[in-house]
């Protein structure tokens, strides 16, 4: 990567990674995919009752775009570590951290975006009563980008792994807990009529952390993993 402009790098780096991800269109459907037939079998399960279905569809949803995520968290940063990309990235002149940033957020947007995107529709299919649809995606969109924060300096921790999607998993959902529990709790309380600022001011505060460390922690352990 020639000695750019820092914005220019940052958007080229964001361009390439959206191309890439949109000539492999199958890996950006099968997330949602994914989350609409595990959304499906829910009633299926529990039967058709409004009441059960509308208490856990908050719940429901969260989880199952959680778990959607990690269907291509661990491809993050695979094809650029086979490819040799990530050893020029990792020499290039532009910071680093901020380079891995540009790429969670191409990883976010061609991942996460979609199941938001699709959020309305799976909980629509619990009953999710319409004036707390958008607590719910306030919640998704403060709670998925810290997922890919905090997934993504697990994938350079476990980079060059073999298995490395299992011990992802094992690394990932005890962080994912209290992410999962905030949102939820935002979901639940607009169910009930109750305040439900508290815990998404608590997940942005975490997300604006994470913006700030997580991008340092990935570049710090990708270096480690490169030079093992």
């Amino acid at each position: 990567m020639s000695s750019a402009p820092l914005s220019i790098a940052c958007a080229a780096l964001l361009r390439r990674d959206l191309t890439l991800a949109w000539r492999r269109r199958g890996d950006i459907a099968m997330p949602v995919l994914y989350a609409l037939i595990v959304t499906t079998l829910f009633p299926f399960a529990l039967g058709p009752e409004d009441a059960l279905l509308q208490r856990i569809a908050g719940g429901v949803v969260l989880v199952t775009v959680l778990l959607a995520m990690l269907l291509a968290l661990d491809a993050m940063f695979r094809s650029d570590i086979e490819d040799g990309s990530l050893e020029q990235l990792v020499l290039a002149p532009q910071p680093l951290a901020l380079m891995l940033g540009m790429k969670i957020l191409a990883h976010w947007l061609a991942t996460a975006l979609p199941l938001i995107l699709a959020a309305p529709l799976l909980a629509g299919m619990l009953h999710l009563p319409a004036p707390v649809m958008p607590v719910l995606l306030l919640a998704l969109l403060l709670a998925t980008p810290l997922l890919s924060l905090l997934g993504a300096v697990l994938v350079a921790l476990t980079a060059g792994t073999r298995r490395s999607g299992m011990l992802l998993a094992l690394m990932l959902l005890p962080l994912c807990v209290p992410v999962v529990i905030f949102a939820a709790g935002a979901v639940a309380a607009a169910q009930q009529g109750l305040p439900w600022l508290a815990p998404i001011a608590w997940l942005g505060a975490a997300l604006a952390l994470a913006l700030v460390l997580a991008p340092l922690a990935c570049a710090a352990a990708l270096r480690i993993a490169l030079d093992a």
